[in-house]
């Protein structure tokens, strides 16, 4: 006891501030990991990778001499495992990384230039198209990036580049047009891309009711943060992806009212100190001039 003390003492004399900011990192990468895995595939998978070693621990103190053997190779190459078995995660959480910067290159950019004016009305577009086409059950899919860059979805399709307006989802979604059977990409504002096509979900618990537009709607959402809106084809419902979730029968307003707060508001509320400070006095001025 009196050694355990000794040695507790001895570490606490050593302790200094670049030990705690180690530890502090150490204990923020361990939380961020935990945030990333806790709802996915790969929280299964890493509760595989425990029974793995405490087998592992148990064949070593029964000296099972096989079992150890066969184990033993395995963690020998446990880093090209992690890499092959993880690499959906290992890539969502650098992407997830990366967006601050992003953001940031965006507060900077909206400081000469106000993005938002041009974000309110291109929802406000697609919300009144959506509200026609629910009518009409004509079929859609809209994707609104975000923070994840949707390039290689984009690459697809066919890249446009153009304003949105309700004239041109019109003749992008008619269904006799060349391009309706794809989803329509917005980035900034603007219709970036459209005929593209979108990863569908694996997830073997989503409605059999849903046919592939809301698949693939759902199978974005769960490879990146965007906003993807979707009216179907045979009931006109029209529905709103994310997060690998999928909320449904939503109206103009309420459509519009959703999107604006996860578009526009859901920005806002990432920015931290004199960003989100900023954000909210460009917010504020917005809705005194309307």
């Amino acid at each position: 006891m009196e050694a355990i003390l000794h040695d507790w003492g001895t570490i606490i004399k050593t302790f200094g501030f670049k030990d705690a900011i180690d530890i502090t990192v150490i204990a923020l990468l361990i939380f961020y990991l935990l945030r990333l895995f806790r709802h996915s595939r790969a929280g299964q998978l890493v509760k595989g990778f425990l029974i793995l070693l405490a087998v592992y621990g148990v064949a070593l103190v029964a000296r099972l001499t096989m079992l150890t053997y066969i184990l033993n190779s395995i963690f020998t190459y446990w880093a090209i495992i992690f890499i092959v078995v993880f690499q959906p995660e290992l890539r969502l959480g650098l992407e997830r990384l990366g967006r601050s910067n992003r953001r940031l290159r965006s507060f900077m950019s909206s400081t000469v230039q106000n993005p938002e004016d041009k974000l309110y009305k291109a929802l406000s577009d697609v919300a009144d198209t959506c509200a026609i086409f629910s009518k009409s059950k004509t079929g859609a899919l809209i994707v609104f990036e975000r923070d994840t860059p949707l390039g290689e979805i984009a690459a697809t399709g066919t890249i446009l580049n153009s304003d949105v307006s309700p004239a041109l989802l019109g003749n992008i979604f008619f269904n006799k047009a060349p391009l309706h059977d794809g989803a329509s990409i917005i980035r900034e504002g603007k219709i970036f891309a459209a005929g593209c096509i979108l990863p569908l979900s694996d997830n073997l618990n989503i409605s059999q009711e849903l046919g592939t537009r809301h698949r693939a709607a759902i199978g974005i959402t769960e490879e990146s943060d965007a906003v993807v809106v979707v009216v179907s084809e045979e009931t006109g419902s029209i529905s709103i992806a994310l997060n690998g979730m999928l909320t449904r029968d939503y109206k103009r307003d309420d459509l519009y009212n959703r999107l604006v707060e996860l578009i526009i508001d859901g920005d806002n509320k990432n920015a931290s100190g004199l960003f989100g400070a900023l954000f909210n006095k460009r917010k504020e001025k917005k809705n005194e001039k309307e």
